[in-house]
């Protein structure tokens, strides 16, 4: 973590000329953030690193020549540097952010520069704080070869009275990857938060489909809960739990943000405290500031099992530290262990 009164140095790599002054000014007018240089590819910007010495690089995914998904992949093992992606609606930035990259930002639409530079540097000043890791390359939904594949539940009528709540931000959508390849199919239901910009959700649930065992689906208002299917909050709305009789569906709607974000981990999670009259986990994951922990706390007082993400696995210990701090937490766990922890509790059911 950056000192307080220490400015984040900032590395702008873009093609586009008007893209990098647009990042450059915007950035700029942040009294906590200094442009130190600019790249206008990969490789130019792999020849001036040494010298600017950035806390955080602003990427463009789509580059001539060199990708940024291949930028990282040679640039992160030789220094590790927090990266943002500017990225279009592009399924190539999943890519990149198993490649290493923690977070990133959709490039504006038209009259849209002012919140874009907003969010930008958000992310920015959060990333300087960030943990960075080459993360391994993307795998299958089958097991890999000569690797055991994952046991089934099995015929337990008790695990279709449990619902899971997870919930992250910054460094989450390879995080609540690692979690859910290691669950095995017939997993009880599965309600999931990841703050993603609009028109990612759809995409992102669908990479989690194609390399888990369980269903992954982006949730629509009335999909009910049921065992085998983890449902992803859409962007822009707030998911929510609601409980007809003994029956769980979800309400996706847009209103009001929670804890500063829409989809919000707290509204999820205070929801689920409210409605569910059966068993409930919650897990909370990496990303900055509070939102969920104060509906993990809820949840826990209503007889919810809650895991943390522990601090040497979150890319940003914030979500989860704050939920710790304030009791909401019973275990913490490497985010490679969190499955384990999660199945070894279900089989006691």
């Amino acid at each position: 973590m950056l000192p307080s009164s220490k400015k984040v140095r900032v590395m702008v790599v873009d093609d586009s000329v008007l893209a990098r002054a647009m990042l450059t000014q915007g950035l700029g007018r942040c009294p906590q953030i200094e442009v130190v240089g600019q790249g206008f590819n990969a490789q130019d910007a792999m020849m001036k690193i040494d010298q600017l010495r950035p806390d955080v690089m602003t990427l463009d995914v789509e580059m001539p020549g060199m990708s940024g998904i291949d930028f990282l992949r040679q640039l992160l093992p030789r220094r590790p540097l927090p990266v943002i992606l500017v990225s279009s609606l592009n399924l190539r930035v999943f890519d990149a952010l198993s490649a290493g990259a923690v977070d990133f930002v959709r490039k504006p639409e038209p009259g849209q520069n002012e919140t874009f530079i907003k969010a930008l540097t958000q992310k920015v000043l959060s990333a300087a704080g960030a943990r960075v890791r080459c993360a391994p390359a993307m795998g299958a939904r089958q097991p890999a070869a000569g690797m055991p594949p994952i046991p089934l539940l099995g015929n337990r009528p008790g695990l279709d009275q449990v619902i899971i709540g997870l919930g992250a931000s910054t460094g989450g959508t390879e995080a609540t990857l690692e979690v859910l390849k290691r669950l095995p199919a017939d997993t009880p239901g599965m309600l999931i938060v990841q703050h993603m910009p609009t028109g990612f959700t759809q995409m992102y649930a669908e990479r989690l489909d194609r390399l888990c065992p369980m269903e992954v689906r982006e949730a629509k208002n009335g999909d009910e809960v049921k065992r085998g299917l983890a449902l992803l909050a859409p962007a822009d709305y707030q998911m929510r739990l609601v409980r007809t009789g003994s029956r769980y569906t979800v309400s996706c709607m847009p209103g009001e943000k929670v804890s500063g974000h829409r989809p919000s981990v707290d509204a999820l999670f205070l929801s689920m405290a409210e409605q569910v009259r059966c068993r409930m986990v919650g897990i909370i994951m990496t990303g900055m500031g509070r939102d969920g922990a104060d509906g993990l706390l809820q949840m826990r007082k209503a007889g919810a099992f809650t895991i943390g993400q522990d601090k040497e696995s979150s890319v940003v210990y914030g979500m989860p530290m704050v939920a710790y701090n304030i009791g909401a937490v019973q275990i913490q766990a490497a985010c490679d262990k969190i499955a384990g922890v999660l199945v070894q509790k279900l089989r006691q059911l």
